[in-house]
């Protein structure tokens, strides 16, 4: 571990020294970019240092920060609680108001910092119910809530510097830096303890995977989430500026705002970018339809660093000069890597968006991880599509019995938060932390992942299936949005099924089809729409062991979002949730009603 970085608020301290810039924290408020400079970035958290110690902060009190949106002021407070010992407690804003109040109770939080009216008005309704709780601020001016700035107008007229720098040095790698409550797809929430270490090894030891030479990142991952907030660290240790994305849905615009040169995604949103550009792709016509649907089917059998011969290559160098440049325009046209992680990646979108000029590194790892066990990296034999690369430097990885990834190093965390039973279950008598997930290295020693341990179940004739491989295979379809493989004690595996609403009525459209298309609930229970999904279904099942395959479908007419307690934040399924809303078309699909 570097000398000068052994605590994760030394790594701003070191972009001062080493690399500072006029840029370090972008953020858009009210249409135009602002910009923190690496010396004021820590001026502003050195304030919130000295402020929080006016009003009694002391060592391990916890800190919740909630915000809808990335942005400067979340990176201001988190070095400015971290310099005085006290614990920051980032929490999603999507979550309900009922997990507010349990993570609030479980963590003791003393302060909360919100970014605006809405979450103010989460935690207002909350906070009562929360002994510990002491006060409320928010970032935007909201009525009735203390604004942040009073916090930074205290610490410029607070005397308490030296006091600041003496319990910053009071601070060891050992101590505990930040709680991260899991978005769990069963039961409450865990609160994952991460020590200064945990999260440093892991910016140092994960470094070496990202090219050389980067200086713009566009951050819209939740920033509560452990695999962007190590990304935006990593980024600073680097010198690489961070323009934070003012929504998802404006991704696309801020890009070619800002022209970054990386990017960190979920599957999900390359899903859905690649989506979109079939979509395009289709309007097309005559040679420019040929042209462009040519191009994805040579991007399809496009391997990283595999000696596809000239003509291959040539054929290559045409499609991107007509096809992919556009869609590296839709980026902003500088990016040089994508790093992908929080869920599986579908092989194929590794390999099309690679050979289109946009690299996409393949992560794997867990919040108790800090998070990167592994990821692949943009050089000969530390790269292919479908695994997730190499473990880093100071992870060991080892395998149980049965195929469970184990891993030990300086990146596993402490434990859960006042769940001594929890963290016993989660680790082997050797000290190997328990990932919950099966995989395998390759002859080459990459790791891939063959599906997650919880998730498997056995049918009634005892045979295992492994939903998430076949719900990733099927949802390459244009037809499906999500996917749920069900069975778990049954004598077939069977699929719930969200289609993909929107490309459903552009190809009634298409067909000219006679369907109603006014609710969800009219196109699900169409029996041409029934049927057309079926098909693809099958073609599918052909791909699969006999016992694997989907026998029945039901088509569910809501989207499952996050809100409404489908998905985690994360947008993993909450299959026993799923499960119990279409409980009555569980029990038909297995004949019980």
């Amino acid at each position: 571990m570097s000398n000068e970085i052994t605590r994760i608020f030394d790594i701003p301290y070191y972009q001062l020294k080493n690399n500072p810039l006029e840029k370090s924290l972008i953020t858009k408020y009210n249409g135009k970019w602002v910009a923190e400079s690496t010396q004021s970035y820590l001026d502003k958290a050195n304030k919130i240092s000295k402020a929080l110690l006016e009003i009694g902060v002391q060592k391990n009190d916890k800190i919740a920060l909630i915000s809808s949106t990335n942005r400067n002021e979340w990176h201001i407070m988190d070095i400015g609680i971290q310099q005085i010992g006290a614990v920051d407690v980032p929490v999603y804003p999507t979550i309900s108001e009922s997990d507010y109040e349990y993570i609030f109770n479980n963590a003791g939080i003393t302060y909360c910092f919100v970014s605006d009216e809405e979450l103010f008005k989460k935690v207002d309704a909350i906070k009562d119910k929360i002994p510990t709780f002491k006060g409320l601020y928010s970032f935007d001016s909201v009525i009735n809530c203390s604004n942040w700035k009073e916090l930074l107008e205290l610490g410029e007229k607070s005397t308490r510097d030296q006091e600041v720098e003496d319990i910053k040095a009071s601070i060891t790698s050992e101590d505990l830096a930040t709680i991260i409550y899991t978005s769990g797809t069963t039961g409450n929430p865990k609160g994952v303890m991460l020590a200064h270490k945990n999260l440093v090894s892991n910016v140092l030891n994960s470094e070496e995977r990202i090219p050389p030479g980067l200086t713009k990142g566009l951050s819209f991952l939740p920033v509560c989430h452990v695999f962007e907030r190590m990304i935006t660290y990593l980024y600073q240790k680097n010198g690489i500026s961070i323009y934070f994305a003012e929504a998802i849905d404006k991704i696309s615009d801020n890009a070619k705002e800002v022209n970054p040169d990386v990017m960190t995604v979920v599957p999900r949103l390359l899903e859905k970018v690649y989506d979109k550009i079939i979509a395009k792709g289709q309007e097309q016509t005559g040679i420019k339809f040929k042209l462009f649907f040519w191009a994805v089917e040579l991007a399809e059998q496009y391997t990283p660093f595999k000696n596809h011969g000239f003509f291959y290559d040539l054929k290559l160098s045409i499609a991107r000069k007509l096809i992919f440049t556009k869609w590296q325009a839709a980026l902003g046209g500088e990016i040089k890597v994508l790093v992908s992680g929080s869920a599986a990646l579908q092989e194929r979108l590794t390999k099309i968006f690679t050979a289109a000029g946009l690299p996409v590194l393949e992560g794997y790892g867990l919040s108790e991880t800090s998070p990167v066990i592994s990821v692949n990296k943009l050089e000969k034999g530390m790269m292919l599509a479908g695994t997730v690369g190499k473990p880093i430097k100071g992870v060991d990885v080892k395998f149980d019995t049965d195929g469970e990834i184990l891993v030990k190093g300086d990146n596993v965390m402490m434990g859960y938060y006042n769940n001594p039973e929890k963290t016993a279950e989660v680790f082997t008598d050797d000290g190997y932390f328990r990932t919950g997930d099966i995989g395998e290295f390759t002859e080459g020693g990459l790791l891939r992942i063959t599906d997650r341990k919880k998730e498997m179940f056995k049918t009634s004739g005892g045979k295992y299936v492994a939903p998430q491989i076949i719900e990733n295979m099927m949802k390459e379809s244009r037809f499906i949005e999500q996917i749920m493989v069900v069975g778990a004690g049954e004598k077939m595996p069977c699929a719930f099924i969200q289609p993909d609403f929107d490309f459903l009525k552009a190809w009634i459209k298409l067909k000219g089809h006679k369907i109603d298309t006014s609710s969800n609930e009219a196109i699900v229970n169409n029996e041409i729409v029934v049927k057309r999904i079926q098909k693809v279904i099958n073609q599918y099942n052909t791909q699969l062991g006999k016992w694997e395959q989907i026998k029945k479908i039901t088509l569910t007419p809501n989207q499952w979002t996050i809100e409404d307690g489908h998905l985690t934040p994360t947008m993993k399924l909450k299959r026993k949730i799923i499960k119990d809303i279409y409980q009555n078309e569980y029990e038909k699909m297995y004949g019980r009603a």
